[in-house]
């Protein structure tokens, strides 16, 4: 329980970007089927999800520094 709030911005990011590219996907996507990551729904979905994480920690550190050893 404590590993997830810790960790829940970063969960949140995740979430988020499976959820958005999806989206993605779904309403622009790769109409032609020639785009590597674009044209499968899986493979973006994994992208986003990916991308959302980097993003939910750099906000993380943003809002919660970390503690500066002496």
């Amino acid at each position: 329980m404590e590993f997830i709030k810790k960790y829940w911005i970063t969960f949140s990011g995740i979430v988020l970007g499976i959820a958005g590219a999806f989206l993605y996907w779904l309403f622009i996507g790769c109409e032609s089927g020639t785009c590597a990551i674009k044209s499968n729904w899986l493979y973006m979905s994994l992208w986003g999800a990916t991308m959302g994480g980097l993003l939910g920690n750099v906000v993380k550190d943003f809002i919660k520094p970390h503690k500066k050893s002496v």
